[in-house]
């Protein structure tokens, strides 16, 4: 997850970089890549951990039943 992360800041904060060399707009699109990435990055890391969360909520419920699920017909 956390080389998601580093990949999206990295790689558009690059993609920025080039676009400032080939157009010649200062630091724009390393300003504007950079931000992207650091936006699209955390949303996929956000993503992720809720979905891993969820995946081991899951796991312990069906691993530990509650006790108050049985039924026992005594009186």
């Amino acid at each position: 997850m956390g080389l998601e992360l580093a990949g999206a800041v990295i790689g558009l904060t690059l993609c920025g970089l080039w676009v400032d060399y080939k157009f010649d707009t200062g630091h724009i699109g390393l300003i504007t890549g950079a931000s992207i990435g650091v936006v699209g990055g955390m949303y996929n890391f956000i993503r992720q951990a809720l979905a891993l969360m969820d995946e081991n909520a899951a796991r312990k419920k069906d691993d530990h039943p509650d006790s108050g699920d049985r039924r026992t017909d005594e009186p």
